[in-house]
């Protein structure tokens, strides 16, 4: 594992069009409901399994309700022998991400002004 990085430094490489894998180890229920732009789930659970889905990726970021449990996560991932990229752990897990969702297939915000009206 390579440490952890900021949400800021997160966001940093998603609007820069850096080439990251975001990696939620969350429950596909809570996935579902709000995820960070462009992550993939892989459940904590499923990781050890799926290990060697990571052996080509350059730069991975996992991502857990708080930051304890994806630490756990980016370590499994980079002891994986078949992998030499940077492996973080986002630091303030997407409970403090203050900065947009995804849920289903289109974008939404978490902040006050967000309704539930169709329109």
């Amino acid at each position: 594992m390579d440490g952890e990085i900021s949400a800021d430094g997160l966001w940093e490489l998603l609007q820069a069009d850096e080439p990251v894998r975001i990696v939620d180890i969350r429950s596909p229920m809570q996935f579902s409901r709000k995820r960070i732009p462009g992550s993939e789930n892989v459940p904590f659970a499923e990781l050890t399994a799926r290990i060697e889905e990571f052996s080509g990726d350059d730069h991975i970021v996992t991502v857990c309700p708080y930051g304890q449990s994806s630490i756990q996560a980016a370590r499994l991932i980079s002891s994986f022998e078949g992998f030499d990229g940077h492996v973080e752990s986002l630091s303030s897990g997407i409970d403090e991400w203050p900065y947009e969702f995804e849920t289903g297939d289109r974008p939404v915000s978490d902040g006050a002004d967000a309704t539930d009206a169709p329109f």
